[in-house]
């Protein structure tokens, strides 16, 4: 009986091990012959920049601080990010190409946080400086399509069209009955007066603290506010008429926007498509030259930096975007390892004169966070300028990163601070019994030997794990206070967790100018001594598969999904999933921010 058992079980491994193999096989396949089938039609696309060119802008996938695409085995997806400094570059590029007339601005929203829009939004102020147009339409606008749209020269939108105009709000979404449910306790260990580091209270309440509710909705007045200051400038509204239509709900359609003068008009694709082609000069009987926004910076940023390759970098931009991870990291990851790898070559190439690390992250591995923090502190010391720019996020771990720098831009809607530590240690001994059935048991050779997930700490080790969230908040307080030439008491005065909006931020301290990426940049180059027309910079760590972005791009053109829709209920439960995955790193200390706040 056992050699039948043996037999069946070796056969069973062994056919699925060639079964996973052979279905590795057939995807790799399947993705070549994809590559290659549309490799004629990506060469038959290159592209070709007309006379009276419309650049043709619709930001509606992912958008970050660099540009990739990757193959995402967990969702078995082909992944892809628009880089913000592809678009600013871009930009510039485009207001100075003759050949380009304007831009047409097609976006319902766009999946990026509110500094990232605001960036691209002040950029698109400045290519108007040139005297080009921008004409923004859109069936339907969400709050960020509108917030980026209403910086157009003219602003359309569909008869019966829609404008989420109604104020920001945040829901969130806590766990505690669920784990209730699984007879799973969290075991959370916080900064003794950590009150507002809210990363776990989703597994501990059913509803936000005071001090947490109290932290969102200051900060979120103040992304409110300057969307509404932005929108009142653009559209010659006052903040409070803009207040008043959000509460009063007067925008239902795209006739109220006209007469509350939110657009200019509620008309039809043809009549946009016919004022493009009067903006454009476009002959009449020939069709407008419309080309991808995407296509042409693209091409455009890698021609300019072929021009420049022989020429020596001396400012280096450093993007650290992602959650912080012990290790290499994924490409949306910070890895401790392999940004402290970027950041040393930077401090040892003499041709590097000054740095910018571009931080859009809402934190992570404490440990990861302060080995990071060495090598900025190092580049600094070395005396090479380190300027920080704060994206959507540099928050907890972010800020960690952040703080040895001797200049910090922000954003008035970023999202920073957060200074605050915590650990979770789940235990489950009680889920796996009384659901599975499964019971565990154990040998030390020492009292604390065996400190696992399937049994309870005791109260000393409770206190030994508190003792040590308690040395790593302290730590993180010394670093902030130096940084900034606080002291100790002053940081933990505006610390406790608690997460501030840029523009709050700069009044308390943390940051010491608002401002973007290029405002950091151009501060850089001042501060290592370097014209402006001598700067040439460095992007790390280096893109990766660009090319395959553009096919992707090409390949949506044609009306092909390089992804799987997702409803509203698949996107709360992957929420619920990212969440749990985040929040039980296997490292136990975190500096993390309490949620991500996507605005749509």
């Amino acid at each position: 009986m056992n050699m039948t058992f043996w037999k069946t079980f070796w056969a069973s491994l062994l056919a699925s091990v060639v079964s996973g193999i052979i279905v590795v096989v057939i995807f790799f396949v399947i993705l070549g012959a994809m590559i290659s089938g549309f490799g004629d039609m990506f060469e038959s696309k290159k592209i070709k920049v007309e006379d009276n060119t419309v650049l043709h802008m619709t930001l509606d996938g992912m958008v970050g601080d660099y540009t990739y695409a990757n193959f995402d085995p967990a969702t078995f997806q082909m992944v892809k990010q628009f880089g913000l400094n592809d678009i600013l570059e871009g930009l510039e590029i485009a207001k100075s190409d003759d050949k380009v007339k304007g831009i047409f601005l097609d976006c319902y929203g766009v999946n990026a946080g509110m500094a990232t829009i605001k960036e691209v939004r002040d950029a698109l102020v400045d290519f108007q400086s040139s005297g080009k147009f921008i004409v923004a339409y859109n069936e339907n606008y969400s709050k960020t399509g509108y917030y980026l749209a209403s910086a157009a020269d003219e602003v359309y939108t569909f008869p019966s069209g829609m404008i989420e105009f109604l104020g920001l709000g945040a829901e969130l979404m806590f766990l505690k009955g669920t784990l209730e449910k699984l007879d799973v306790e969290m075991q959370v260990i916080r900064g003794s007066n950590n009150k507002f580091k809210s990363a776990v209270e989703p597994l501990l309440y059913e509803q936000m603290s005071e001090a947490n509710r109290e932290q969102t909705m200051k900060y979120m007045n103040a992304l409110w506010s300057e969307m509404t200051q932005a929108v009142s400038k653009s559209r010659g509204k006052t903040e409070s008429e803009l207040n008043q239509m959000a509460d009063s709900v007067w925008v239902r359609n795209g006739e109220d926007a006209v007469a509350y003068g939110l657009v200019d008009a509620s008309v039809y694709y043809d009549s946009v498509y016919q004022r493009l082609a009067t903006l454009s000069e476009t002959e009449e009987g020939e069709e407008v030259a419309l080309l991808s926004f995407q296509k042409y910076a693209l091409k455009k940023c890698k021609e300019e930096r072929k021009l420049n390759l022989l020429e020596k970098k001396n400012i280096a931009v450093v993007f650290a975007e992602g959650e912080i991870v012990d290790g290499i990291g994924t490409p949306n990851q910070i890895g401790g390892e392999s940004l402290s790898a970027e950041l040393r070559k930077v401090r040892k190439d003499d041709d590097i004169k000054a740095v910018v690390l571009r931080v859009n992250s809402p934190g992570g591995s404490a440990l990861a966070s302060d080995v990071i923090w060495r090598e900025v502190d190092l580049i600094s010391k070395a005396g090479k300028p380190v300027i920080v720019s704060m994206g959507d996020y540099a928050a907890s771990g972010g800020y960690y990163i952040s703080c040895a720098a001797d200049r910090i831009f922000a954003q008035p809607n970023t999202l920073t601070g957060s200074i605050g530590v915590f650990g979770i240690i789940p235990y489950t001994g009680e889920m796996f019994k009384n659901k599975l059935g499964i019971t565990f048991d154990r040998v030390q050779t020492n009292e604390h030997s065996v400190m696992s997930m399937n049994k309870k700490l005791t109260e000393v080790e409770y206190k030994i794990i508190q003792e040590g969230v308690d040395d790593i908040y302290d730590d993180f307080l010394a670093r902030v206070a130096g940084g900034r030439g606080m002291t100790k008491a002053d940081v933990d005065s505006i610390g406790q967790g608690r997460v501030w909006a840029g523009a709050d931020a700069l009044n308390i301290g943390l940051v010491d100018e608002l401002g973007g990426l290029n405002d950091a940049i151009a501060y850089a180059a001042n501060a290592a001594g370097i014209a402006d027309e001598s700067i040439q910079i460095s992007y790390l760590p280096k893109p990766k598969n660009e090319e395959l972005f553009e096919l992707l791009e090409t390949i949506e053109e044609n009306d092909m999904q390089t992804s799987m829709p997702t409803s509203a209920i698949e996107g709360q439960l992957l929420e619920i999933y990212g969440f749990a995955r985040t929040i039980s790193d296997r490292n136990t200390y975190q500096a993390r921010l309490p949620y991500l706040l996507w605005v749509k």
